[in-house]
């Protein structure tokens, strides 16, 4: 676990050198644009991906978040000042909160005895849908003890992923830090869960794992390959959970920009930049359309495979 968190530092302090670098890009590419040369893409890339110490907001422009000084824990350097991505992952808690603290209102009150409409309803269908058919189909027994942290994840991750295509909005999700954290969450709540249903000797054996009828020299054999086979095996579910999702939001945001970056990089010709800026616009909406479903998809998918994993270790047979 140390060893993962020095990772996760490690691309922090790159994620900081290369928020400075993209700064530096776009100082730059708005001094080639304002000559008349070619703007630097990349640059307007990287200012809108990268996490930073500020906030874009309409009517007040720059607004800079306030700087703490870091803390040292041994060989760990943690900084809790806020920042762009953490601004919008409270936000995103926020709204969430706001949504259904108002469902659970109604939901007591005029809609008490009797079926909700609106948005209570849809709500509860997405809640109903989970519970049955993501939750208990793939955990089994007991599974609606982890009805609410997996709907937690669906509607956080869904949040985070939506605020990123709203104007002057940010995606944390498209910043492997955060990713991570959910991934890490997730580790621990089925790694526990497992525990707790195996109890310790029967989850000593989802890592201690030999066939039974080999033999003394069989099984000491078996335990050398299969050991660090099944250990991989632990590490490798949330490292998926964190680079799909991840992966996922950062291409999509990065076509779309480009997409957009077309207009600017062909805005000197003189035949065909209508043209241009119409079929990047065209290219955009439509690729806002496929952002918007990868949005849900991603987020169920997240939970999904934590349901799965969780089902997995509860069930090792």
């Amino acid at each position: 676990m140390t060893t993962f968190l020095r990772v996760l530092q490690e691309v922090g302090e790159h994620g900081a050198e290369a928020v400075e670098h993209g700064a530096e890009a776009v100082q730059h590419g708005a001094e080639q644009a304002a000559a008349g040369g070619t703007p630097d893409i990349g640059g307007m890339l990287m200012h809108h991906l990268a996490d930073a110490n500020y906030l874009e907001l309409p009517f007040f422009g720059h607004v800079d978040l306030p700087h703490w000084e870091p803390i040292h824990l041994g060989g760990l350097t943690i900084d809790f000042s806020p920042t762009k991505h953490v601004v919008f992952m409270l936000l995103a808690a926020l709204i969430i909160c706001v949504v259904f603290l108002t469902m659970a209102r109604a939901m007591k009150g005029k809609y008490a005895g009797r079926a909700p409409s609106g948005m209570s309803n849809a709500l509860e269908a997405i809640i109903i849908y989970f519970r049955d058919e993501i939750v208990r189909r793939n955990i089994g027994h007991g599974a609606d003890v982890y009805t609410p942290f997996v709907l937690t994840l669906f509607f956080f991750i869904l949040t985070m992923n939506l605020l990123g295509l709203v104007p002057w909005g940010a995606s944390p999700t498209g910043n492997i830090m955060v990713t991570g954290a959910l991934a890490v969450c997730s580790l621990i709540a089925i790694e526990v869960s497992g525990f707790v249903a195996l109890g310790p000797a029967g989850y000593a054996k989802t890592i201690f794992y030999a066939p039974k009828g080999m033999g003394t020299v069989g099984t000491a054999i078996m335990l050398v390959i299969m050991t660090p086979v099944e250990l991989v095996g632990k590490i490798a579910k949330p490292f998926a959970l964190m680079v799909r999702l991840f992966a996922n939001m950062t291409a999509g945001h990065t076509v779309i920009l480009a997409l957009i970056g077309l207009i600017f990089v062909f805005g000197n010709m003189t035949i065909g930049r209508w043209g241009v800026a119409v079929g990047s616009v065209g290219m955009s909406v439509a690729m806002m359309m496929l952002e918007i479903f990868v949005a849900f998809l991603q987020a169920y998918i997240f939970a999904m495979l934590t349901s799965v994993f969780i089902g997995l270790i509860r069930h090792a047979h």
